[in-house]
């Protein structure tokens, strides 16, 4: 027995208006400031402005993302059992932008009663995301039956999240600094990211009015059933392993840019030259990225960006003897790599979908976006926990007067070796994992797996 869902509604193949493209993609000022952001901010927030230790800092950044493991599947079914993905966008948007000003109000005056205030803020927030974030990944694959078009709606919607975590990683920290610092410019900080994805949220949910749309019929009748589905899929099992570790390594650099910008370049506002060094490049390189992917196939394209991000990040271990303009330099060649990244496996996501949903007949996009952005996010909150672990074995010093304490030489070998080495071993050594996905590019039909896993019942391997 299978749960019906929504009306079968098939568009052909084509082209996807301009207005469609720009509607979706707008959806990435809330995904990009949320996913940004808090890597960002919050981890030196808790250490230099609340004054709480650095491993039980990593520890509330941490817990509040992982609950995403569990509520984004979830999420995922509950929007697959719905005939329209669109509400959730601004039921849960809306939400997401008044939590997210709420995390910063840091209400108590002690430390460690804000530390806490923090965790359960941010765990409401990260609920109110999972119910954004999976119903607007799940999209593309119902948007578009197109192999090509999938990499061009992605493009489109990457350029636009390059631009959201520009403006909000970017002016985030300026506008603490330019408010006051400490608390109070936190609370201003917070409260501009919040508008940040009101706006996100409306734009993208008037934008997509008009969206065309391509559903299965029906779904398997309990969530057990469409995640023993998603999991058997072991193409896209190892394109999400691959982003899990992958997120991880970025996570862990977002999280050290400001204790980099402090103790190794030692710099006014570097944080926020920082990211823009990191994000700006990815504006440009865009259309660079997609004509490699046409002419090399998306797998091949990503593990070249992969590679590239790992290089110039490991480089980055000799910035201590550099002049600042060349570290930026070297950071502008990983954002290049960062936003390769971003394009391909975000666009060879919909296409393991689309071949499950023409083998299997079923709507479970959600269910396997929800996965993903599980898998993301707990890839994403893992980063500052990794850095914070660094920090604290370094012998990082906190501070509750808003300002970072002096360091150590030890301190700072950590904060360097967090911001570099690592994200680079993450990045690099994860392209490893996709061996076994295939994107079948010279048939351009969708993923292909060569292993006897492809299906979850032990059938013979299928080709998209």
């Amino acid at each position: 027995m299978t749960t019906a869902g929504p009306p079968p509604v098939v568009t052909p193949t084509g082209v996807l208006p301009r207005g469609v493209l720009a509607g979706y993609a707008l959806g990435s000022l809330v995904t990009g400031a949320f996913g940004t952001v808090p890597g960002l901010l919050l981890l030196p927030y808790l250490t230099d402005t609340l004054g709480v230790a650095a491993g039980v800092s990593g520890l509330l950044v941490l817990l509040p993302k992982a609950w995403d493991v569990v509520v984004n599947p979830v999420a995922g079914r509950i929007s697959d059992r719905s005939g329209s993905r669109r509400p959730f966008l601004l039921i849960a948007g809306l939400l997401l932008g008044l939590l997210f000003a709420a995390i910063f109000i840091a209400p108590f005056p002690s430390g460690a009663a804000s530390g806490a205030y923090v965790a359960v803020a941010f765990l409401a927030a990260a609920t109110a995301f999972a119910f954004f974030q999976v119903p607007y990944v799940a999209m593309p694959a119902e948007l578009t039956d197109g192999y090509t078009e999938r990499t061009r709606l992605m493009t489109w919607r990457v350029a636009v999240l390059a631009l959201a975590i520009l403006v909000s990683g970017a002016l985030a920290p300026l506008v603490v600094e330019l408010t006051g610092g400490g608390r109070e410019g936190h609370r201003w900080s917070g409260a501009f990211v919040g508008a940040l994805i009101v706006v996100g949220t409306l734009a993208t949910f008037l934008g997509t009015r008009k969206a065309p749309s391509r559903q299965a019929g029906e779904s398997e009748p309990n969530l057990r059933a469409q995640l023993r589905v998603a999991t058997g899929n072991a193409p896209f099992r190892a394109l999400l392993i691959c982003w899990v570790v992958q997120a991880a390594g970025i996570g862990t650099m977002l999280a050290g840019v400001k204790y980099f910008a402090d103790h190794v370049l030692v710099q006014e506002s570097g944080a926020t030259v920082l990211f823009a060094a990191f994000v700006g490049p990815a504006l440009l390189v865009m259309p660079l990225w997609t004509a490699i992917g046409r002419r090399h196939g998306k797998r091949r394209s990503l593990v070249a960006a992969s590679l590239l991000f790992a290089v110039a990040a490991l480089a980055l271990v000799a910035a201590p003897g550099l002049p600042v303009v060349a570290v930026y330099l070297i950071v502008a060649v990983v954002g290049a790599g960062y936003a390769g990244q971003q394009v391909f496996a975000m666009s060879m996501l919909p296409d393991c979908i689309a071949h499950d949903t023409a083998r299997t007949g079923r709507r479970q996009a959600g269910v396997f976006t929800g996965l993903w952005t599980a898998g993301e996010t707990l890839g994403l909150a893992l980063g500052p926990g990794i850095y914070a672990s660094v920090l604290q074995i370094f012998g990082y010093v906190s501070s509750a007067t808003g300002e970072s304490a002096a360091q150590s030489e030890s301190a700072r070998l950590g904060v360097l070796l967090g911001f570099t080495v690592l994200p680079a071993l993450l990045v690099g050594a994860a392209v490893l994992l996709l061996r076994r996905y295939d994107d079948g590019v010279e048939a351009g039909a969708g993923p292909v797996d060569k292993s006897a896993l492809w299906t979850s019942e032990g059938g013979s391997p299928e080709r998209g």
